[in-house]
């Protein structure tokens, strides 16, 4: 089988484009493009209902979340406790609000941050924990949230990769004292860009709410704000995505089973704890070392499909940091891990090709 388009780690889901269309016609009726429009509400209160969650606000992305999840806390300065494994805008965020990243090596088997060593990292400056469900896979919640509680620390969990996810029987987005989410174009729901801020307590609900539309409400200027409303267009997008989240779970987990039964031992998988009902996001693989790795990443790419080094390099090796913090077991494991091609409806034809080439090489 000889590709005619390349295959790449995601392909963003499309609804039925004369579903999105019909929601295009009714914003362009209105003239309301923006600034907290009806479809934007309509869309933050299904998401309420979808998570279980009272307080929710929808924002321009999932980087900006981060950074008024911190900015609600009042968090402005000191050390932030954090993953050395994870997308870079976890850290980006830490630092963009002038805070020091400190980061906790993670758990062998999870990948997620290792609630012992972070509580082995916990000083009189330390401000919050922002823990990561990496690839949509439950942190320790029970053990974070008690460290938290036990230091009056508060938890933010980014669950940027979490959306589908349950862990106990609750929405894994609705733990702690914030999540964040991400909604960008390559996750398994998506509103183009964007994301949300879920809190528990409905003073911060408030500042975040101000903070993300400038400051203020019609001429009375109440905090230093930045821009991080979402569009009627990104939410018309969300509202046509979120029916089919079912179903896009469903086929990103035939594909997941597909690999799994084909690769079996040769590939490490990471766990997840019991009680999780997981939305497979991802379809991470830990290859033996990184030359078997590469080798593979290059047969792939010969036939036009790419795998991705999610998540490397461990981030706590950012040439922009202040000092280097070690992670060994973070920087071993984001060396020989990648994620393989997985979305709605990709062709078993291609799924066969793809363990042809690895199968070949390993």
């Amino acid at each position: 089988m000889t590709l005619s388009a390349p295959i790449f780690v995601t392909q963003s889901f499309s609804p039925p484009a004369e579903e999105f269309q019909r929601y295009v016609q009714q914003i362009l009726k209105s003239h309301q493009f923006t600034n907290n429009g009806p479809l934007l509400r309509e869309l933050e209160e299904k998401l309420r209902n979808f998570f279980g969650t009272e307080y929710l606000q929808f924002v321009t992305n999932g980087t900006l979340a981060l950074q008024l999840a911190l900015h609600g806390l009042g968090i402005t300065e000191g050390e932030v406790i954090t993953t050395p494994f994870t997308y870079v805008a976890t850290t980006s965020a830490i630092l963009w609000e002038r805070c020091t990243p400190v980061y906790a090596d993670i758990d062998p088997r999870s990948f997620c941050i290792d609630p012992e060593r972070v509580e082995s990292a916990i000083t009189p400056k330390t401000r919050a924990i922002m823990a990561v469900h990496v690839f949509g896979i439950p942190c320790d919640t029970e053990a974070l949230e008690d460290i938290g509680k036990r230091h009056g620390i508060p938890v933010i969990y980014d669950a940027a990769h979490a959306v589908g996810s349950e862990y106990l029987g609750r929405s894994l987005c609705a733990w702690g004292d914030i999540s964040t989410c991400s909604f960008h174009a390559t996750k398994l729901f998506h509103t183009i860009e964007g994301g949300c801020v879920i809190c528990r307590d409905p003073e911060i609900h408030r500042k975040i709410d101000l903070a993300k539309r400038f400051g203020h409400h019609g001429d009375t200027h109440y905090t230093l704000g930045t821009n991080a409303k979402g569009s009627e267009f990104q939410a018309a997008m969300g509202l046509c995505n979120l029916p089919w989240l079912p179903r896009i779970i469903e086929d990103r987990r035939r594909v997941s089973n597909y690999y799994t039964a084909a690769f079996g031992d040769r590939i490490e998988r990471p766990q997840f704890p019991k009680g999780t009902n997981y939305n497979y996001a991802y379809y991470p693989a830990v290859f033996r070392d990184e030359d078997d790795l590469l080798n593979v990443m290059s047969a792939l790419k010969e036939e036009n499909i790419h795998l991705r080094r999610y998540f490397y390099p461990s981030l706590n090796t950012l040439p922009y940091l202040p000092a280097y913090q070690k992670c060994p077991i973070s920087e071993n494991v984001a060396s020989r891990i990648a994620c393989f091609p997985l979305y709605y409806g990709i062709e078993t034809e291609v799924l066969d090709k793809i363990i042809e080439i690895v199968k070949g090489v390993l």
